[in-house]
């Protein structure tokens, strides 16, 4: 029961300060998706090291800071700056005879899965849309846990995640579906068929971006990536699903309902 009450008041609180903070747009949530980038990193980073990898985090860091700049910039030298992440990570490989092809592949690869993707949540700030993101996620997270507790019997990835079922997986998207239509009657976003459309894949994208955090922990051997909200875990255990939601959510707005 602590527990319960320790995970739901975490929670709360981590809600109140993602309403306030995409509420407010600007450079506030782009300097909360630099810090969110800079700690998911660290975490994936350490996870990595399990397994006798040793990323770069420096080269990491300096590039998740550089993936802020080039926001604030609007976007304006994204291939400067991955251009200088790849010429610089090949020099050290060159130079350092102690950095491996691995340990600049799982580099890059951290830059890429986490500060990159997580970035695209800015290019939606002042919009209606950006709210997708998380009723998405989250919606995709709630009702796929309840409608599990409550109707769940066949397995959905046992060798991956043992609690997920099928039934909650489609019960994640039918939620979203409700919670998506009940948003765009609100706030008057159309065509509606194209929402529903939306929530569909992105509820499903959502759930792969939690099995594949999933398997990443497995092949890692930990159980969670860390512990920066008491019941909840670390960053990419909460933002597991956000990270691969945002870019499929902005580029489907861009090409289709805008």
């Amino acid at each position: 029961m602590k527990d319960l009450s320790k995970r739901f008041f975490s929670g709360l609180i981590g809600l109140v300060l993602l309403i306030f903070i995409v509420s407010k747009g600007g450079y506030l949530l782009s300097f909360a998706v630099y810090i969110v980038s800079i700690i998911g990193l660290r975490e994936f980073y350490k996870a990595i090291e399990e397994i006798d990898i040793n990323p770069i985090s420096t080269v990491g860091y300096l590039g998740t800071t550089g993936l802020f700049i080039n926001t604030i910039l609007q976007n304006n030298y994204l291939g400067l700056f991955f251009s200088s992440i790849i010429i610089t990570l090949l020099i050290l490989l060159m130079v350092n005879k102690d950095i491996t092809i691995e340990d600049i592949s799982a580099t890059i690869l951290g830059i890429i899965y986490i500060p990159f993707l997580l970035f695209h949540i800015t290019y939606l700030d002042k919009t209606k849309y950006i709210w997708l993101v998380f009723i998405i996620a989250f919606g995709t997270d709630t009702f796929a846990y309840i409608s599990g507790n409550l109707f769940g019997k066949r397995k959905l990835c046992p060798k991956i995640s043992p609690k997920k079922t099928i039934e909650g997986s489609i019960g994640g998207i039918v939620g979203t579906i409700i919670l998506l239509i009940i948003y765009s009657i609100y706030f008057e976003l159309s065509p509606i068929w194209k929402i529903i459309l939306l929530s569909i894949f992105c509820s499903i994208i959502a759930q792969l971006g939690d099995l594949v955090a999933s398997k990443i922990k497995r092949v890692c051997g930990i159980k969670d990536y860390g512990f920066i909200m008491p019941g909840h875990g670390g960053v990419l255990d909460r933002f597991d699903s956000i990270i691969f939601t945002a870019p499929v959510i902005y580029y489907y707005i861009s090409m289709f309902l805008i």
